[in-house]
């Protein structure tokens, strides 16, 4: 058997040990933590395959774009390329620049980019949903086990003037058991505080693309609107104008 192996048997079971013979509130402590644990990763493991998705999904949405021929080639096939955030942008200014073309007259660029806009904004809300929960679990969680450990301290204290034995070797059990929450308290928040930069990095990567695809976007819908013939006028009308 490899010795890190066997050394990280070793190591276990005395932790094991150790939290088996902690006290009623260290254990409360370590199932906390152990419940913020579980939550923090569930989100980490979600969010990191929705966006390792959303970023595939991306890349071939842009390249799909690109050799469309016309805009409504490309909102026939829109849902094929969920969960990518530019799809909301597309679909939010399509439907904009179609209610424009109906209405006559040439494309409105603000009320283009208020309507991409508000689909960014929509798509960035969607993508940090419960992203909070780790910054809450990263900030927090060192201060439950560093709560575990006072108590332990104190417990051990307690028990050392009952015992009325002032040796290191009546103290030193207490406090060894009382420390293991401070560990587990760092064990939780360092996951979580690497999952939240990281999240949040791609976030703001998303966000960055929205905004480059939806000046790419606007460029087509004015480039559409340029090839497009005006629509024949009313005879009356421009008799109307005539005279």
């Amino acid at each position: 058997m490899p010795i890190p192996y066997s050394l990280a048997l070793y190591v276990g079971g005395e932790v094991l040990d150790m939290i088996s013979q902690s006290g009623p509130v260290a254990k409360s402590v370590l199932f906390i933590l152990l419940a913020f644990s579980i939550l923090s990763w569930a989100i980490i493991v979600s969010k990191w395959n929705l966006m390792r998705r959303a970023r595939t999904q991306s890349g071939r949405f842009v390249r799909a774009f690109r050799k469309a021929q016309r805009l409504g080639d490309m909102q026939a096939v829109e849902e094929q390329f969920r969960p990518s955030p530019l799809v909301g942008v597309f679909h939010n200014g399509y439907e904009e620049a179609r209610r424009q073309a109906a209405a006559g007259g040439a494309p409105n660029i603000p009320a283009l980019q208020r309507a991409m806009q508000i689909a960014a904004s929509e798509e960035v809300t969607r993508f940090e949903r419960s992203l909070p929960w780790l910054a809450i679990t990263a900030a927090v969680t060192p201060f439950i086990g560093l709560f575990g450990t006072v108590w332990g301290i104190i417990d051990a204290f307690h028990g050392l003037g009952t015992a009325g034995a002032a040796t290191l070797r009546a103290v030193a059990p207490g406090i060894s058991e009382a420390l293991i929450t401070t560990a587990a308290g760092l064990v939780v928040a360092i996951p979580a505080v690497v999952g939240y930069n990281q999240l949040t990095a791609r976030l703001r990567e998303f966000a960055a693309r929205m905004d480059d695809f939806g000046r790419e976007l606007l460029n087509a819908i004015e480039n559409a609107a340029m090839m497009t013939p005006p629509p024949p006028q009313n005879t009356e009308e421009i008799r109307r104008r005539t005279f």
